[in-house]
């Protein structure tokens, strides 16, 4: 396999660009693994549609760091494919919440309720950025983001305040997803000059309606909300999980095998 990984140029808007791209882009690919695996045709489709919404916001925030990114030492300039398909492991900024892999149906729809009760209001509150793209970029995304929410929210309650057994997988799938969940909320010195000039929103401003909206969910589930503070961290700063890696493996495969290949 040919290995042609590029570099990237990472200023304060690029970088910003690049995680919320790649934690859309990361997501979307795992729903796309639930293709012809979910209980029912229905959800197999609204899964399909879910990671559908999630690639078209990374495909929009990749063409947005393409803009901003300065060209590079050659003369070349990434595009989203490059982006996408060209980085290495260590280059990806997603949240590790979004490279788990994706177990039991309970898990999946856990792991997407999680992330939706964040990015909706996240993106939401990013309608008033002072960047017009930004806040174009998120008036589209929200619309989407908004069904996933509702979406997963009828599901959790549903396993939730169901059977036994399915009551015991989604309070297991909370369990163990739950630590991922402070990383949504994290920032570092290149996010605050971009909120000092009112390009993005300081993200832990939406921490108490996000936690208050998976409780007032959990409670309709009767689901318990852990207990635990520790938090994983370091998918923002490129440091991944194992699994990380063997998504890469498998959605770079053709590009790195047949470079400059077009259809």
């Amino acid at each position: 396999m040919v290995t042609n990984t590029i570099s990237v140029s990472e200023t304060p808007q690029v970088l910003y660009a690049l995680r919320r791209a790649d934690d859309a882009l990361i997501l979307g690919h795992r729903l796309s693994e639930c293709c012809g695996h979910a209980p029912t045709l229905e959800e197999d489709m609204a899964l399909a549609n879910i990671g559908l919404d999630l690639i078209g916001q990374a495909r929009a925030l990749y063409a947005l760091a393409a803009l901003r990114e300065p060209s590079l030492e050659d003369g070349r300039a990434n595009t989203e494919d490059t982006y996408a398909y060209l980085r290495d492991v260590g280059q990806y900024r997603n949240l590790l919440l979004c490279e788990l892999p994706n177990g039991d149906f309970g898990r999946i729809i856990m792991r997407q309720f999680l992330y939706s009760a964040f990015i909706d209001p996240y993106w939401r509150a990013m309608m008033k950025s002072s960047d017009a793209q930004l806040a174009a970029i998120a008036e589209k995304a929200e619309k989407e983001t908004a069904y996933h929410l509702r979406y997963t929210s009828e599901w959790v309650i549903r396993l939730g305040d169901g059977t036994p057994k399915s009551h015991d997988r989604m309070q297991a799938a909370l369990e163990f997803l739950w630590s991922y969940t402070g990383e949504m909320f994290d920032t570092d010195e290149a996010e605050v000059m971009l909120q000092a000039e009112g390009m993005i929103i300081d993200a832990s401003v939406i921490h108490d309606g996000w936690r208050t909206t998976v409780q007032t969910i959990l409670d309709r589930a009767t689901l318990t909300l852990p207990q635990s503070a520790w938090m994983q961290k370091g998918g923002r700063s490129g440091r991944h999980s194992e699994h990380l890696g063997f998504l890469l493996a498998e959605m770079q495969q053709l590009p790195r095998s047949e470079p400059g290949a077009v259809w």
